[in-house]
């Protein structure tokens, strides 16, 4: 599902018995699983899926995360996971995310986490690699860039 404004996926999600811990509450890595759902509905919708770039022999492991709790979710909430790339580097993109519920009775929804991913594009032998240019001029274009800029080192 996509919003008028494409710089921002949403999808839906419904909070499963098993996604929750003996409190009756989201288990905390758990949002880390939803923020995946929205990375990997993203890509598949706006630019291509996983099983497309993993075909290149490339993967996109999280080398780095961030989550901040603001309220709980609970079993069987229905969630909007919000995402969008954020940057984009020569071998790194970050993604952030909201997590949202829809309560009764409130105009706006309950922002529940937000967070971010960075992921580094490697081959299956573990080297830094870039991703093809097909993949980066449609990930400019979520950056609301038309052309990508010059490649740059990063990576501390």
């Amino acid at each position: 599902m996509t919003t008028d404004n494409q710089a921002v996926h949403r999808m839906t999600c419904r909070v499963l018995y098993g996604d929750t811990d003996a409190g009756g509450v989201v288990y905390n890595a758990n949002y880390l699983r939803y923020f995946e759902q929205g990375r990997t509905e993203m890509m598949r919708e706006r630019v291509c899926s996983y099983r497309d770039i993993e075909k290149l022999g490339i993967v996109l492991p999280v080398t780095e995360c961030f989550v901040r709790y603001k309220s709980p979710a609970f079993y069987d909430d229905l969630l909007i996971i919000e995402t969008t790339i954020a940057e984009l580097h020569t071998y790194t993109c970050k993604f952030t995310y909201r997590i949202l519920r829809q309560d009764e009775g409130r105009t706006r929804p309950t922002l529940l986490t937000r967070g971010y991913t960075i992921n580094a594009a490697i081959t299956r032998a573990g080297k830094l690699t870039k991703l093809p240019d097909h993949i980066t001029t449609a990930l400019h274009r979520l950056l609301g860039k038309e052309t990508p800029p010059p490649p740059t080192k990063e990576l501390d």
